[in-house]
């Protein structure tokens, strides 16, 4: 693909700092993910929406500056020429995996291998560091987003219908493993 030959990954330095959250834009909605877990495996059905609906994520405020040159997170950005398109952002778990605390890519780049890019990078940083596999969560109803986990080699390892009671439009979080 054309735009992909033009992407560059990088580090997050000091400069970057005030483009993190640029990629962090809508995403649709459009259904369920059902989780079961069956003779020792999850399992799980889509359950599909009639109406697309969109949402969102409030841009994250954290100390960005943790994330240069740490030996326990990173972020990495994607760029297409100077427009920060895309960004992962990554710590080391308790549990030997590198935990994706936020992947995004704009939207007119969606489905174009950013997303694909920026996680080898991030695989990539996980075996430099020694650790597992790479780990995240995600909520039942951004399918679109399950499916590219799966797609990139992510099993569901576990459903948690708690974690984010308070949050009323989330029913489920789900927990995606990825062991190398």
């Amino acid at each position: 693909m054309e735009q992909r030959e033009t992407i560059t990954i990088k580090p997050l330095e000091e400069k970057f700092i005030g483009i993190v959250n640029k990629a962090n834009e809508p995403f649709p909605v459009i259904g369920k993910i059902l989780p079961s877990f069956i003779k020792g495996a999850w399992l799980y059905e889509e359950q599909l929406y009639e109406n697309k609906l969109e949402t969102s994520f409030p841009d994250d405020q954290l100390k960005w500056k943790e994330y240069i040159d740490s030996e326990k997170k990173v972020m990495f950005l994607a760029f297409h020429a100077e427009e920060c398109i895309g960004q992962i952002r990554l710590v080391k778990d308790w549990n030997r995996f590198a935990y994706i605390e936020n992947i995004a890519v704009r939207r007119s780049f969606r489905k174009s291998g950013i997303g694909h890019l920026l996680l080898e990078v991030a695989e990539t940083w996980a075996q430099d560091k020694s650790l597992i596999g790479l780990s995240l969560e995600a909520q039942n109803d951004n399918v679109i987003a399950c499916r590219f986990y799966e797609k990139e080699g992510f099993v569901l390892g576990g459903a948690d219908t708690l974690k984010q009671h308070a949050n009323s439009n989330i029913d489920i979080t789900l927990y995606w493993y990825k062991v190398f």
